[in-house]
């Protein structure tokens, strides 16, 4: 007697194919308002670029307009904590805003292409499924559920396999992942499948 075939149970799970996240594009602080709490990137054409950074609002001094520019573990810690944190005024033609791009056909994710960029300003960020990543502890992540991004995510751990055979990753939210360096408190983590993780 032949034995039926049963299909994969995950075979019609629409989450087993995920779209990838919105790619992100620097854009000039100098034409943006309203930088309270954004992510920036600070840096020169040339020279590099420093990520995981927030912003306050604009400050001008003279003839010369800045941007008071804090650590990311530093802004979590004063937005929690209600304490004033130090910010280096950066000019704000050395600062750009991380924006999310308008979803176009066409912009896929980052594969095994060229990763040659242009040093005149920081470049675009393609997302990258978390599969294809071999040391991925502390790196931003975007989880894709059902068409829905979810940000501002640290991974805790590396991808392994879960107790019922799943490809996975623990991940925090960013104020668990900071928290956890000032106040030694382990994070709390939830543990996702891989396939539904992107990094930024």
């Amino acid at each position: 007697m032949s034995r039926e075939r049963r299909p994969d149970p995950f075979a019609e799970r629409p989450d087993r194919t995920v779209r990838p996240p919105k790619s992100i594009e620097p854009t000039p602080a100098l034409a943006q308002d309203d930088l309270r709490g954004r992510r920036v990137i600070v840096g020169a054409p040339g020279l590099g670029w420093r990520y995981d950074l927030r912003a306050d609002e604009k400050v001008v001094q003279g003839s010369r307009t800045y941007v008071p520019v804090i650590p990311e573990q530093d802004w979590y810690r004063a937005e929690l904590e209600q304490v004033e944190v130090f910010a280096p005024l950066v000019p704000v033609e050395r600062v750009w805003i991380e924006r999310l791009a308008i979803a176009a056909q066409g912009d896929e994710a980052s594969d095994s292409g060229s990763h040659l960029v242009s040093l005149d300003a920081p470049p675009k960020q393609r997302p990258v499924l978390a599969t294809h990543v071999q040391r991925i502890v502390g790196r931003r992540l975007v989880q894709v559920i059902d068409g829905v991004e979810r940000r501002d995510l640290r991974a805790v751990t590396e991808t392994y396999t879960s107790s019922d055979g799943e490809v996975c990753i623990r991940i925090a939210t960013e104020l668990e992942w900071y928290r956890w360096v000032w106040s030694g408190q382990h994070a709390k983590t939830l543990e996702v499948p891989s396939r539904l993780l992107w990094l930024e």
